[in-house]
């Protein structure tokens, strides 16, 4: 069985819906941020020595980062939820599997950061939200396009593409004036296997 290293409120969600769209068993171990730093805690060097969520144990495979976790669950359930067959849909899934981390997630943890400094933070905002726009106004024309973000179907892009964008709603108005996202989001956390993984991984801030 795959054990899941979870933290709460943090990337390794989505390895939970994933799991529960490929209907593959896991094991939840759990942990909680430190209530003043909101920091990772300590026990998850114990797992991996970078101390960071998610991290999935399979037999004497010990995988990290969310994005080599997805392609490995992705490879281990024989390509289901992986690159469509169709070229252009295939280039699409590629893009936004390696977009969500590599150019969308940047901003918003700046954004993230700049929302903890006392004074200027909230100035500084204000500068910075034009770059966050650009990324959010790129993801609703892609969603005017085609109903999931490879094509015609659910793919593991999405599932990569959904902690991003569920932060960006509470970090940058992501769905205000983007009916084509808001409605993404919404299909998303209406799906069965969204459901079950939030009730394996425990309270979620960015479901809602």
């Amino acid at each position: 069985m795959i054990i899941v290293h979870h933290l709460e409120n943090s990337r390794s969600q989505r390895i939970l819906w994933l799991l529960e769209e490929l209907g593959l068993a896991y094991e939840v171990r759990r942990y909680e941020r430190n209530k003043t730093t909101m920091l990772a805690p300590a026990g998850l060097r114990r797992v991996h020595p970078l101390g960071k969520a998610p991290v999935i144990e399979d037999g004497d495979q010990m995988v990290a980062e969310t994005g080599a976790i997805i392609e490995y669950l992705v490879e281990k359930a024989d390509g289901r939820l992986g690159a469509p067959a169709h070229r252009a849909d295939a280039l699409r899934y590629r893009h936004f599997l390696h977009y969500a981390e590599g150019s969308l997630m940047p901003p918003l943890f700046t954004t993230l950061v700049l929302s903890r400094v006392p004074l200027f933070g909230k100035t500084a905002i204000k500068k910075f939200k034009p770059m966050v726009d650009v990324h959010l106004d790129y993801v609703e024309a892609e969603l005017a396009q085609r109903p999931w973000f490879a094509g015609k179907e659910l793919t593991a892009a999405d599932v990569m593409m959904s902690f991003p964008l569920e932060a960006a709603v509470t970090r940058a108005g992501a769905t205000q004036g983007r009916p084509h996202l808001a409605a993404w989001l919404e299909k998303v956390h209406a799906r069965p296997a969204y459901q079950a993984a939030l009730k394996a991984g425990g309270p979620y801030a960015y479901a809602g």
